[in-house]
């Protein structure tokens, strides 16, 4: 059996696609342990994980709620990303020390796993928790990419292997993405063994057994939409959740809501048929039951929306989501509105053509169709297996750090896979 070290961020949307995968290696008998904050880390990843420690920053600390756009990406990746790749290098290099994993598997924006593990000469693999990176998204903002680029070469600088020149955001053997090309679309990536396996659906049940499923039941004849702008935007969306509700109140009868709302941006909601409002919810399960969902377009919401084939409203805000929403639009799956100027008007006429047209259903059914047969945490455990069996044996000299000129980063266009 192998050895796996999951490198992961404090960011729940990145959390629950490794934890799934980490699951299915330990029912196979591998040992598994993670590298990172404990108190989420333990919230999702099962009974009792063995976690390392690592330092560094809350991801909402001082990023202002308005913040958009390039000063959003800019933010996240000079305030956020650059600084917890530095704070929690010396103790995933510690972790690696410990637990003597055959392979790391970093978390894509969580390049201490990748930089420390060439470092030191381990095996590694990148988990892809958006499909954002696989897009020529920077294509016409080149300072910005350059700058990008920049940073992560002052990062490989100091706590990486200067000799190493691929891009650390994709493993030179093997990088996970937990989608398909039925979503994403035409792709590109550096150099990479790069493997579509669809969302991996960790088991979530913290929320589910306070559920009100009961309300669900009362009106079989009127469709269920999700309304939920995920886990890191609650201090941002108070305006266009208060929008959604009202967009569903005036649609009574025919359309009733479950709103996640745990930042309490909604206030006192007065209770009723059509809206129930609640601070967590046990998502996975409830998608099961809606007919939409209107949502910020965050990788993980809308990948465990299609897995059920359930079409989307998305309202990007910022960071990957207007990429997430363009490839939604894009797959026919599902409208995009402003999330800063779309009122209960605007909301309301996308939810009843995605609720309505057959189309939006019917496509979302083919990615979920396509979802399905990749294999989800499954086919993710599958390679990392395959990967760790070429690795040296745990306890052994490490391998030479993979920074030959072959492995230089040259970007290949490809097309969905069909």
């Amino acid at each position: 059996m192998s050895r796996f070290l999951f490198v992961v961020p404090p960011l729940t949307g990145h959390i629950n696609p490794a934890a799934a995968v980490a699951a299915e290696l330990t029912a196979r008998g591998h040992d598994v342990a993670w590298a990172g904050r404990p108190g989420i880390v333990e919230r999702l990843a099962g009974e009792r994980p063995r976690v390392y420690m690592c330092a560094g920053p809350d991801y909402l600390a001082g990023r202002p709620p308005q913040l958009r756009g390039l000063a959003a990406l800019k933010f996240l990746w000079a305030d956020f990303l650059g600084p917890l790749a530095e704070a929690m290098a010396p103790g995933v290099a510690a972790a690696i020390t410990a637990f003597r994993p055959d392979v790391v598997v970093a978390d894509q924006q969580t390049v201490a796993g990748a930089l420390v593990a060439e470092r030191l000469g381990v095996p590694f693999a990148t988990s892809s928790t958006t499909s954002a990176e696989l897009t020529e998204s920077m294509a016409a903002m080149p300072g910005v990419r350059s700058w990008l680029l920049g940073l992560l070469r002052e990062l490989r600088a100091r706590i990486g292997d200067p000799a190493a020149t691929y891009d650390p955001r994709f493993s030179p053997a093997l990088t996970l993405a937990f989608t398909t090309p039925e979503l994403t679309g035409p792709y590109t990536a550096p150099e990479t063994d790069l493997r579509f396996v669809g969302p991996a659906l960790a088991a979530r049940g913290s929320a589910r057994e306070g559920f009100p499923w009961q309300w669900l039941d009362r009106a079989p004849g009127t469709a269920s939409v999700l309304v939920t702008l995920g886990t890191a935007n609650t201090d941002a969306g108070g305006r266009f959740l208060a929008e959604s509700v009202a967009a569903v109140r005036a649609r009574a009868g025919r359309l009733r809501a479950v709103v996640c709302d745990p930042g309490g941006l909604l206030g006192a909601v007065p209770p009723g048929p059509d809206v129930l409002v609640r601070a967590d919810l046990p998502q996975v399960a409830v998608l099961e039951r809606m007919a939409a969902v209107v949502c910020h377009a965050g990788h993980n919401t809308v990948t465990e929306a299609l897995w059920h084939g359930v079409p989307l409203v998305v309202a990007p805000i910022r960071d990957d989501q207007p990429v997430v929403a363009a490839q939604v639009v894009g797959a026919g799956v599902g409208l995009r509105v402003k999330f800063a100027r779309a009122g209960r008007d605007q909301i309301g006429a996308a939810l009843d053509a995605v609720v309505t047209e057959p189309g939006y259903r019917d496509a979302a059914r083919h990615v979920r169709d396509a979802f399905r047969a990749a294999g989800g945490a499954s086919a993710a455990a599958t390679h990392l297996e395959n990967l760790a069996a070429t690795a040296p044996v745990a306890g052994h000299p490490p391998m030479k750090p993979p920074h030959s000129p072959d492995r230089a980063p040259t970007e290949r266009d490809a097309h969905a896979r069909q």
